[in-house]
């Protein structure tokens, strides 16, 4: 199994409930995803409740049978909508794979 986790850091917002909202979505297409791409076998996603200035503001978690059932989910039509979306929204993205 191959475990994929990804940090995304936001940029600034004028209020907080902009931000808020903007985390709902993201939160929503990310999970939505465990429906729609079959290579998604567990899906997960957290918000940091602590917002500081060098922490991250979501993190996926997301589990797959193989490297090859990553790459096709990568290359998903819906998951690059995602990716649009986030990409939106995000100033910064760190990720990590590795089997499990």
């Amino acid at each position: 199994m191959i475990n994929h986790v990804v940090l995304f850091k936001l940029k600034k917002y004028d209020s907080e409930s902009q931000k808020q909202n903007v985390i709902g979505s993201i939160e929503d297409a990310l999970l939505g995803l465990k429906d729609i791409i079959t290579e998604v076998k567990y899906i997960e996603v957290g918000v940091n409740y602590e917002l500081a200035t060098k922490s991250y503001d979501i993190c996926l978690i997301s589990h797959f049978e193989n490297l090859e059932h990553l790459d096709s989910y990568r290359i998903h039509p819906e998951h690059l909508k995602v990716v649009e979306l986030i990409g939106q929204h995000a100033v910064e993205r760190a990720v990590v794979d590795f089997e499990f």
